[in-house]
């Protein structure tokens, strides 16, 4: 007869303070993304699950927990899905009826979707890459979900463009150039400014539907920087997107606003009080620093906001 081993982990701690989360990070599985009338997307998820653990409990049991876990995450990630963050909601709520200790569950995941596209004017086929990112929470109340992108962009500094522009009137008109030519020119072509790689990412955190289609979310990141970047160009390609972010100069703040606007107009079927976040950080080029902006506010709130 074997001899039961003690449970350590249901011990009182010699310091009864609760913990806020606990569990394991890293987990990879993968995750099959449904679409009609095609093949599944297949991603390499990475997935960190947690839960809360009370002020008498000792430990979490994280060699039996992380066997619940894998279970759970098998089983919500055996299927297709439509949308990611239903695999996270699914888990978290398998997981919350197993443990009885806990209140709350989280588990968020983090993959990389890589997608195919034409470019801007060559019309060449190319691929982009795309950072997901989603994670559910569930309690007794009921599950929160949250589905995010992460896409990298180009800005262009209005200010140093200014600067530019006005460098380039003050030539012309010593050139003796008509002043309604100077206009239309500079209108025409826009003046050099200062660029920089930006990283636009924004996340909508609601319960339950309306569904928050992806791909859609990716097309407000993307279309709320100076412009868009491609993984292969022509040199048609490089004049394109030179001219088209330089035409569209934007502040880091000019496009987390943008965002905003985006996810108003595209997802007009939010609830208010939907979480919505929204960030940019450029990495500079004529600095040693980066800019920074973001935003987190209830759908309510930034709609008013927006239609003000």
């Amino acid at each position: 007869m074997s001899k039961q081993l003690p449970d350590v982990q249901a011990t009182r701690p010699d310091v009864t303070v609760g913990l806020s989360q606990v569990g394991v990070t890293d987990v990879e599985k993968l995750v099959k993304v449904a679409r009609p009338d095609k093949r599944p997307i297949v991603l390499m998820a990475e997935f960190e699950v947690f839960v809360d653990l009370p002020s008498w409990r000792k430990g979490a049991d994280m060699s039996r927990n992380m066997e619940v876990i894998d279970e759970t995450l098998e089983a919500a990630t055996r299927e297709e899905v439509y949308r990611v963050e239903d695999v996270c909601g699914d888990a978290a709520e398998r997981l919350i009826e197993k443990h009885e200790y806990t209140s709350e569950v989280t588990v968020s995941m983090e993959a990389e979707l890589v997608q195919r596209e034409r470019t801007p004017a060559s019309d060449r086929e190319t691929q982009s890459t795309v950072d997901i990112i989603a994670s559910a929470t569930a309690t007794e109340e009921g599950t929160r979900e949250m589905i995010g992108v992460d896409v990298t962009g180009m800005t262009v500094c209005p200010c140093s463009q200014g600067m530019s522009e006005s460098r380039a009137r003050d030539k012309l008109e010593a050139l003796d150039v008509d002043a309604d030519a100077v206009e239309e020119f500079l209108e025409d072509v826009p003046q050099p400014g200062h660029s920089q790689r930006g990283h636009a990412k924004v996340t909508i955190e609601s319960s339950g539907a309306p569904e928050v289609d992806l791909r859609d979310l990716i097309e407000v990141a993307r279309d709320s920087m100076s412009g868009r970047i491609y993984n292969m160009a022509k040199r048609p390609d490089e004049d394109h997107m030179t001219y088209e972010s330089h035409a569209d100069a934007k502040f880091v703040e000019d496009c987390v606003r943008a965002m905003a606007e985006g996810v108003v107009e595209e997802f007009p079927d939010l609830a208010d009080d939907a979480v919505v976040s929204m960030r940019q950080s450029n990495d500079e080029s004529i600095h040693q620093h980066n800019a920074h902006a973001e935003r987190h506010v209830e759908m309510g709130q930034l709609r008013s906001e927006v239609q003000e």
